[in-house]
Order: C-alpha cells, then structure tokens, then sequence
C-alpha cells in the first residue's frame, strides 16, 4: 500500500515498525561516509602506473622539455588529447593543473576583475551580477558565486536539461552574466542535455554581452552502463549559432585517474584564448607539464581514455545498481519518493516527501551514516521543497554502501511517517 493511502491506525503501525527498525541500525555503531563522488581505493589503483611516468629519457615531447619553463597552454600532446575527447581544435584548449574547479573560479575572478572579452567593465564595477543555476546542481558552483557575491537564480532542471523557457525569459535581464551547465550526466541527477536544450543554450541572445555558458563538462567519458554517448560539442554549437564566444568548456581527468595529480583543461574560441592568454601570463609561466605529459604517456588517445573508462565502470556499475535495487525494492512500493536511474556520472538524485530531506539527513547522522547535506544542491543551501537528496555510491566499499542505503530506506521511510502523522 503507498504511504499516503493508509488509514492512521495501519500509519500508526508502519511508524512503530520502522521505529524499532531505526532504533535498531543505531544500535549497530555505524561510520559510514558516502557524503563525496570520490573513486574509491581500487579504482585510484587502475592508474598506479603513471607513478612510472615518464621515464627519465621520455621527458622531451613536441621538441618542448617538460621539465623547465614555458609553453604556458600546455603540452601541445596534452592539449591534442583533450581536443580529442572534447571534440575541438588542439588550439582551443589550455591544458593547466590538476584542477577544473580552479580554472572555473579563476575566470569568474577574472571576470571581476579585468571582464571577460567582451565585458563593457569589469563585473566588479557592476551594481548588480546574477548567474543562472540549474537545480538540483553542483554545490560547488555555487559556492563560487556565493564568494564573489552573485546573486543566483534557480532554473528548474527537466528530463531534457534546464528548462528553457525560463533560461530564455532570465537571460533578458542584462545582470545575467552567465549559466551553469553540466551537460552530460548531470550533478546530481545524472541527465544528459538533449540536442533541442544545448540548440536553445547555444542560440541565446542575451541582453548581457558577456554572458557565459560554464559549460563543465566533468562526466563526459563516464558511462558505467553501456557504450559511449557522444555528445555535442558546444564550442561549434555556439559558433554556428553566431555566439562563438559565448561558452568555456571545462574537463579534467580528477576521475579518470588521481583526482588530487590530474590534469584539468578549459575549451574555448580562438578569440577567448588569445584574451585569456594574457590575463594569465600575468599569473603564470608554465602549469605542470610533467604531469601533463605522464597522462599522455598512460592514456595515449581517446580510445586510450574509453578503455580505461571500462574498467572504472566495472567498480561504478554494481555499486549504482546496489543504490537502485534498495531504492526500488524498500521505497519505490510506498510511492512517496522519486529518483532518477543514471547511466553514468557519480550520482543518484533522489526527492523524497516535501519536507522531509533535512529530516532524513539528521537522522541518517544519528544512526552514523554521512551523506551530502540536505540543501546542498540548491544555491545558498536552500530547497524549496526541502526534498532533495544526492547519493554519492563511489567512495564505500559494497558491503558498506549496501549497509548505508538500507539505513538511509529506514530513515526515509521515518521521515515520512512523522510527516504524515503530522
């Protein structure tokens, strides 16, 4: 029976059940953390051999010696491989550290302080700056904005991506300055934008000049069920559209080997790249090339990057699939939850009754489960509905997260309860 059609005195019941059941997981002691879409152990071990790398005779590459100065953009080789994941020119891409994160808070700095290419001036001149954030979204983007002191406006996330009816009537507020965009396999609700939304994405005329598409493309080799998914490739959207210099693109390798020692890259039009350029050679003379060329060195080429993938998903799969068989056979039957079934990323999205996530998050911590706070997908910490909660499988092992999604069932199905019986 679906929770909300039982009588009070069957409620009355399922509560006190659920309540030994909850009193129980706590009697147990637990410490489990699935709070981060961290690669666990064994999966950081598919990549021990760039440890290896380079030897000391390989350290030369494109007749650049990647141990001393220069070549700022990157290794051309690291740099050729990036466009051939990404599907873009080797000159669009600057090829930096080990960090994404760091190249998308370095150009929304930059945009404060210098403007982006075709800003009248600086955002830090400006009265007022908005950004535009899918929700459920990456928690991370918005706490960029939140240190600069962005105003955000939520757009409601759909099957197909955002909604584009709503990014359409936004961007004709000039204080937009710009979008977040996880176009493949989204955080955290693993959708992949359908070809109609990146088409209206890349049409938009804003009323801002410099309005920005944060194109992060962190997931874009990540499938852990089935074969690859192309996808389409923004840079060339957003050109054909008359907006060439309307999106950056973000990718890195944090999962596809070390997410502490990877290489990060942003894509973007010629034109942004000679204007970023130098911003950064202000900042910089060179990122770490010997890094750089390691990654060439184990990964080789996209086909390189697809095999290795592979063997990511055969650790991802089960444990996406162990998140799925708890949800289906515990919750799905008393019908007050919802969730999506990704394909690949590093979460599951999961709304519970309205009014109920942060309830369920506490009770998960006192029964010594830690997960990603209720809130955190929403800018400022704020659901609307207080009912969403991310799922991030990767980082337990399966006996562990098989342990923790039996808690968080119990818990869900507490919080609902107390809700219902008011």
């Amino acid at each position: 029976m679906k929770l909300r059609e039982m009588s009070r005195d069957a409620l009355l019941q399922f509560y006190a059940e659920t309540k030994a059941e909850y009193d129980a997981c706590k009697a147990k002691g637990l410490k489990l953390d699935m709070s981060r879409g961290k690669p666990e152990k064994q999966q950081l071990d598919l990549s021990n051999a760039l440890f290896s790398l380079p030897t000391p005779d390989t350290y030369m590459c494109d007749g650049i010696d990647a141990r001393n100065y220069g070549t700022m953009d990157g290794l051309p080789a690291c740099r050729a491989l990036f466009a051939e994941i990404l599907g873009v020119k080797p000159e669009q891409v600057f090829a930096a550290g080990s960090a994404s994160l760091t190249l998308m808070y370095g150009l929304i700095s930059k945009a404060f302080t210098h403007g982006l290419l075709h800003s009248e001036a600086p955002w830090s001149k400006l009265d007022k700056v908005k950004f535009l954030c899918p929700v459920p979204g990456y928690d991370r983007h918005f706490t960029i904005c939140q240190s600069f002191g962005i105003e955000m406006l939520n757009v409601p996330m759909t099957e197909t991506g955002p909604d584009m009816d709503v990014v359409e009537e936004y961007v004709k507020d000039p204080a937009v300055k710009g979008i977040w965009c996880v176009p493949k396999y989204s955080n955290p609700e693993g959708i992949i934008y359908s070809d109609a939304t990146i088409a209206r994405l890349a049409s938009l005329k804003p009323a801002a000049s410099d309005f920005v598409i944060m194109w992060d493309n962190a997931y874009c080799v990540h499938e852990f069920s089935g074969e690859f998914v192309p996808f389409k490739e923004m840079l060339t959207e957003c050109r054909n559209a008359g907006n060439p210099d309307m999106v950056f693109e973000f990718a890195s390798t944090s999962k596809i080997t070390f997410p502490g020692a990877g290489v990060a890259c942003f894509a973007c039009s010629e034109a942004n790249m000679a204007y970023m350029k130098k911003l950064l050679n202000a900042e910089c003379i060179s990122f770490d090339k010997v890094n750089q060329l390691r990654h060439v060195q184990f990964l080789k080429d996209k086909a390189g990057v697809l095999a290795h993938m592979k063997k990511h998903a055969a650790f991802m799969k089960p444990k996406f699939d162990a998140v799925i068989e708890a949800l289906d056979s515990e919750i799905a039957p008393l019908g007050f939850a919802s969730y999506h079934r990704p394909t690949g990323g590093y979460f599951v999205s999961l709304n519970t009754m309205e009014g109920c996530a942060k309830r369920t998050h506490q009770l998960m911590k006192e029964a010594g489960v830690i997960m990603t706070g209720a809130g955190a997908t929403f800018p400022y910490g704020k659901d609307p509905q207080d009912a969403n909660l991310r799922i991030a499988p990767s980082y337990p092992p399966i006996a562990e997260l098989r342990e923790a999604m039996h808690v968080l069932c119990v818990c869900l199905k507490l919080a609902a309860a107390e809700k219902l019986l008011g």
